[in-house]
């Protein structure tokens, strides 16, 4: 399974002073989808817009997991949470309490069309 390290710069400006720490916010996202996952949006829940993708370039196969950093200055603890698919099909949720959560799984059921997210 690839492991795939996000920084937060797409959360904050990067900054490379010892001062750039995890977040307490900081989670795995792991996909179970069965499908590939092009890219990851967070956002504040309290934000009408979305943050840049965490993603990047790279992509989130089946199967692979991403751990998603942010600075320790962020304050929040209730995120957002986007992905789209290669396919541009999308799902989102919203509010996880990212202070509490350490993992979130994506699953998509085929029969009943619907995409769920497991937290841990």
């Amino acid at each position: 399974m690839r492991f795939i390290l996000v920084a937060a710069a797409a959360l904050f400006a990067v900054s490379a002073t010892p001062a750039f720490a995890e977040g307490k916010q900081d989670f795995d996202l792991v996909n179970k989808t069965g499908y590939t996952i092009d890219k990851v949006f967070v956002s504040p829940s309290n934000s009408d817009d979305w943050e840049d993708d965490v993603l990047g370039r790279d992509v989130l196969d089946d199967g692979d997991k991403v751990h998603i950093t942010f600075h320790r200055a962020a304050k929040s603890c209730k995120w957002d949470l986007r992905v789209v698919y290669s396919d541009a099909e999308q799902a989102e949720w919203d509010e996880f309490d990212l202070c509490e959560v350490s993992k979130i799984t994506i699953r998509y059921n085929k029969k009943s069309g619907e995409t769920s997210a497991v937290t841990e």
